[in-house]
């Protein structure tokens, strides 16, 4: 609720905040005559408990899921408060529209993300029942600005133009207690010498299967000889490898915890707020942070492991592997590549992104392939690739087709990133290569009276034109002679 004064003339507020949905939020207005009488109600009737400082508003429904929680709740809150600087640099304090979790370690990352602490909204509307409660600043409104929130160049909303992903990373990191990635202005190669080891860590991956598995550790035995047989070498010898150096290792993020929490002789005090060892121990999340910061290329399928990307320092390489969609009758029990969170690479201008060829992919990882990215990558950042990326260059063949798409089929472009209200849900909640492979919503249907149309309604001539200029292989080859489709 807002307090005015008659007469005075607010600009429209409605605001979206929360993702996946269109609609808006709108606070009620209650008008009294005079100042004085705000004032009067204020001080002698409802006698406000004042939350001081600046307090920043989420909301998400996916408590317990690192990945949503970063980029769907906290991310998308600290693009909307970067607009009114310097406010994004201080402590500030979360309102947060979250479920009743008890075994959540995500509301840790809250806090210590902003500073202040958190309130959740669930307490705040119980105890606001005859009780009144002020905000000295209050933000809200990053409900278009989540990951999902496909943008026309398909980036994460805000990572590039507001240099969202590089300060919510800097953060995130000082916020932790943790010393920040080394900054690298100009080029991928600043700070570093020939005879570096290279730091490569492939994520494990839920959509590997025992053969992809089995291919990348034949890769990473192979990268890894080659660098125990050449890493004591004298300096002039190592200028003159074929390939810098690189040592591959594979891990789990779920594995990895903080360290062993050491004990103080001090006890907490009958009035303590939080434990008094509170920011002096290293959390699960801390010690992650910790291994982002030192690895040099990050090589992920699609899903939660994805989402670190943003965390790596300048400089590094991502290499997306990609996953295979599952089979399902209605698709001809046949799959295709996705590659999925791309636009996080793409909205990370101190990052450079490799993919996995896309007509490759669907014959599983090869170990020869792997390796040949590998030291591309490696290659790429001792020559010393240029910083800022263009953000174009960090995405994989159909990420590039769907901004020529959304350049040249312009309702299509507003129906999938607009989110207007009442806007079929499937329309704007997918991933680019359900459009590319014509899936779900985007599949032509025949009707009984012979017309063909689409759930969500696109160019259907136009993309399969662009599928073929961009090379990538459908497993149905069907005419591109057919009338624009309307659904």
């Amino acid at each position: 609720m807002i307090l005015i004064i008659k007469g005075r003339i607010l600009p429209i507020l409605g605001l979206r905040v929360f993702p996946f949905t269109t609609e808006t939020v709108t606070p009620s207005i209650q008008e009294f005559d005079s100042y004085l009488e705000l004032e009067k109600f204020i001080r002698h009737s409802a006698e406000p408990i004042v939350i001081p400082g600046v307090t920043l508003f989420f909301g998400f429904p996916w408590i317990g899921n690192v990945g949503h929680t970063l980029f769907e709740g906290l991310y998308p809150a600290y693009t909307a408060i970067i607009p009114f600087p310097p406010r994004h640099l201080h402590p500030f304090r979360l309102l947060c529209a979250i479920d009743e979790c008890q075994t959540c370690r995500d509301e840790d990352i809250f806090n210590r993300f902003a500073g202040l602490g958190i309130i959740k909204q669930y307490i705040l509307n119980d105890m606001s029942n005859g009780s009144w409660f002020v905000f000295d600043e209050f933000v809200m409104g990053g409900g278009m600005m989540c990951q999902r929130c496909t943008q026309p160049n398909l980036q994460l909303p805000g990572g590039v133009e507001l240099d969202g992903s590089r300060l919510f990373r800097n953060r995130m990191y000082s916020q932790h207690g943790v010393l920040p990635p080394a900054r690298r202005h100009n080029h991928s190669a600043e700070g570093r010498n020939r005879h570096d080891v290279l730091r490569a860590y492939i994520i494990d991956n839920k959509r590997f299967t025992e053969t992809d598995r089995k291919e990348i550790n034949a890769a990473i035995i192979e990268i890894n000889n080659y660098t125990i047989a050449h890493q004591n070498k004298n300096i002039s010898t190592i200028n003159k490898l074929n390939w810098p150096l690189v040592k591959v290792s594979y891990i789990d993020y779920g594995s990895i915890e903080g360290q062993k929490k050491k004990s103080s002789r001090f006890n907490a005090t009958p009035i303590d707020a939080r434990p008094p060892t509170y920011e002096l121990i290293e959390t699960y999340f801390t010690a992650q942070l910790r291994l982002l910061r030192t690895m040099d290329i990050h090589i992920i399928g699609p899903g939660t492991g994805a989402m670190y990307q943003t965390f790596l320092s300048d400089g590094s390489v991502v290499i997306n592997l990609g996953g295979l969609i599952p089979l399902k009758p209605e698709d001809q029990n046949i799959t295709h590549t996705a590659y999925m969170e791309q636009y996080m690479t793409s909205g990370a201008p101190y990052l450079k992104a490799l993919y996995y060829p896309i007509n490759e992919r669907p014959k599983g990882i090869k170990r020869e392939e792997l390796v040949k990215l590998i030291r591309q990558a490696a290659k790429l950042i001792m020559n010393g690739f240029s910083i800022p990326v263009n953000s174009k260059d960090n995405l994989a063949p159909d990420g590039q087709l769907f901004i020529e798409m959304c350049e040249r089929d312009k309702k299509f472009c507003e129906l999938v990133t607009a989110r207007a209200r009442d806007t079929d849900f499937g329309c704007y909640h997918f991933w680019v290569e359900e459009l590319i492979h014509e899936r779900g919503p985007w599949r032509e249907q025949v009707s009984t009276d012979g017309i063909r149309k689409t759930q969500c309604p696109y160019n259907l001539t136009l993309m399969r034109e662009l599928r073929d200029k961009y090379g990538i292989r459908h497993y149905e080859e069907t005419s591109v002679n057919q009338s624009k489709i309307s659904g």
